[in-house]
């Protein structure tokens, strides 16, 4: 600013004035400035204008599990809408699922005094955050709630969503369901099988564990899972996916073998109209979820200071696919 200031033969404070937009400037002193800042490549510095002014940095982080799961993708895109519409930049992260890693980006999103974060966890423990809430950093947790801090949180009904899906296949007869989940660690995971048990306990139908089968983390485990489990002697009627990576892998072996097998998955995804095989998808607008949670942040940025809050989107049930000629 002091280059500008000397090439446009003015004060600092009339290229500050200048470059903030601040009115009642006179018009020549404002061409010179615009004249001296083009031709020097000048950029405002964000940051250290926050820094100095304590104001906002016009920047907030948003810390995914995945960028290439379309899941995380339509979150991002949400969550960038609305911070377009706050003249906002969204800083996107990756943790990865690993919990470290997650603590290493909120740390250094925090160190970029971001104006405030949303997050989908990794890890179980938060505690580490407490110090920037008390500073009064504004963070929304999305699709899973924090462990150790007290904040916003957006979440979906994944029990309700799965209590309705597995009741239907309850409904139709089935008895011997199989549910394939990925990791009990993770806490979406916990709440679709506490909802899948919660629709069989009325029913007087088992809750068998042999057909309870976890670490499934792609398509391919999800058919060879099924295929085991389609060649005991007593195979299941049924399967409950809990992701839509595993039912992909669930159609895939059930189109393979011509069975007839009912099944029900939570998450739609764009090809499940699509896909040979009727199915019966537990859906949610997942672009809604992320908007919920930014709206939320930017009103505790504008300074909203009521008591944190949980909100919970409802699912519903949705029948995809096509039935086999």
């Amino acid at each position: 600013m002091v280059d500008v200031a000397t090439l446009a033969g003015v004060s600092l404070k009339t290229v500050s004035r200048v470059v903030n937009n601040t009115p009642n400037v006179q018009p020549e002193l404002v061409e010179r400035v615009l004249a001296a800042v083009a031709e020097l490549g000048f950029r405002r510095n964000h940051l250290a204008s926050s820094l100095r002014s304590g104001q906002t940095t016009a920047t907030i982080g948003l810390l995914i599990e995945e960028i290439a799961n379309p899941f995380y993708a339509a979150i991002a895109g949400a969550a960038a809408e609305v911070a377009r519409r706050h003249d906002t930049m969204l800083i996107i992260a990756s943790s990865e699922e690993d919990p470290a890693r997650e603590q290493q980006l909120l740390r250094d999103m925090c160190a970029r005094r971001v104006d405030g974060l949303l997050v989908v966890p990794a890890g179980h423990d938060h505690s580490f955050l407490r110090a920037e809430v008390e500073l009064g950093t504004p963070m929304v947790f999305l699709d899973r709630p924090p462990g150790g801090v007290l904040a916003d949180t957006v979440l979906l009904d994944n029990r309700g969503g799965a209590r309705a899906g597995v009741g239907r296949l309850v409904e139709a007869g089935h008895r011997r369901i199989a549910i394939l989940l990925d990791s009990i660690g993770v806490y979406t995971m916990r709440e679709r099988l506490d909802g899948a048990q919660d629709a069989l306990a009325p029913t007087g139908a088992p809750y068998d564990t042999r057909l309870v089968r976890e670490g499934i983390r792609d398509p391919a485990a999800a058919s060879r899972v099924v295929a085991e489990l389609l060649d005991q002697p007593d195979p299941p009627t049924a399967f409950f996916s809990m992701n839509n990576r595993i039912t992909l892998g669930v159609v895939e072996e059930l189109c393979r073998r011509g069975s007839d097998a009912a099944l029900v998955g939570f998450d739609d995804f764009d090809l499940a109209r699509l896909m040979p095989y009727p199915l019966t998808v537990i859906a949610y607008d997942t672009r809604e979820l992320a908007r919920t949670a930014a709206e939320l942040l930017f009103r505790r940025i504008e300074g909203d200071r009521s008591w944190p809050r949980t909100v919970v989107l409802p699912t519903e049930l949705v029948e995809r696919g096509v039935p086999p000629r």
